[in-house]
């Protein structure tokens, strides 16, 4: 058997199924999920949606090998209006969504979850790829086509890398010695393709797909169960070899500098405009909700 990490939660970890051409990652998000999902006033159906992104940015941003950020984004003309969760290769990740809360209300009727395409519509789903300043953005767009996130980031594999791929992924409300915590997981798979030295990997990915297939999402985010003993009980057949995880948090990049540098692209006469009546500037940050009080003195460098 695998032997467990210390680190059991807030974690993505890369794995091997052994003399198989399949490699893959898990992550399982228990305080990060419960932070990033209670910034804001989400809706269950909401809460769930962004919790499913949460996990799915940090299963494929921790696959970068530069420094940089993975932003994955989903947009379109449903009851949200878009969600989005910028991960940086430090592991730190932050995420938000924009909705209408009436029509989350009416969606969810008849649903026990509705599920990415319900609550997002007709639309895109997007990864962005940032190395930094002095590199151009990689971005690779595909149209929302499936019913869950899983299933978008699926095709997009498919069609932006042409690379077989499985995904699943889990958001949960659970009860682990006090209240209710949101907890997040997910688990991608993925076919190295064949070659002359490999020979053919469809029977191999065929085989894994199999055992994937019988992965519940509850197993994915129940804290009782670590992520090298899930491991374990999918692929203990074939051999399984999980590789150092590395930590997640959540956290936000805002700054009163930031701030600062945004309101200054202004004209003068719009931030004269967004003064309240105290003489402060308030500007709160989408995505952790934390509001800044600036002079405009400040913003005027004065």
């Amino acid at each position: 058997m695998i032997t467990d990490h210390p680190l059991a939660d807030d974690l993505v970890a890369p794995f091997q199924i052994e003399s198989q051409p399949v490699r893959g990652r898990i992550v399982r998000l228990g305080e990060a999920a419960d932070d990033i999902l209670n910034r804001h006033a989400y809706p269950e159906p909401v809460a769930n949606l962004l919790g499913e992104a949460c996990a799915l940015a940090a299963l494929v941003g921790a696959s970068l090998k530069f420094e940089g950020r993975l932003i994955v984004q989903a947009q379109g003309d449903g009851p949200v209006q878009y969600v989005v969760v910028d991960y940086d290769t430090t592991g730190s990740m932050r995420g938000y969504c924009r909705f209408d809360e009436d029509r989350v209300a009416e969606a969810a009727k008849g649903f026990s979850r509705p599920g990415a395409k319900t609550l997002l519509g007709d639309g895109v789903f997007i990864m962005t790829i940032d190395q930094g300043p002095d590199s151009e953005r990689y971005q690779g767009v595909t149209p929302i086509e499936g019913e869950t996130l899983a299933l978008c980031a699926e095709r997009y594999f498919a069609q932006s890398e042409q690379t077989p791929t499985r995904v699943l992924l889990a958001t949960a409300q659970v009860r682990d010695s006090g209240p209710d915590r949101w907890r997040a997981g997910g688990m991608i798979l993925q076919n190295i393709a064949g070659d002359a030295a490999r020979g053919e990997t469809d029977e191999a990915w065929n085989t894994v797909q199999a055992l994937f297939s019988t992965l519940g999402e509850d197993e994915l985010v129940d804290p009782t169960i670590s992520p090298s003993t899930l491991l374990y009980r999918l692929f203990h057949e074939e051999g399984v070899r999980m590789f150092e995880p590395r930590a997640v948090r959540a956290f936000c990049r805002c700054s009163e500098e930031r701030i600062l540098s945004v309101l200054r692209s202004f004209p003068a006469e719009e931030r004269a405009g967004m003064v309240d009546d105290d003489g402060q500037i308030r500007v709160t940050c989408e995505y952790c909700s934390r509001t800044y009080e600036v002079a405009p003195d400040d913003v005027d460098g004065s």
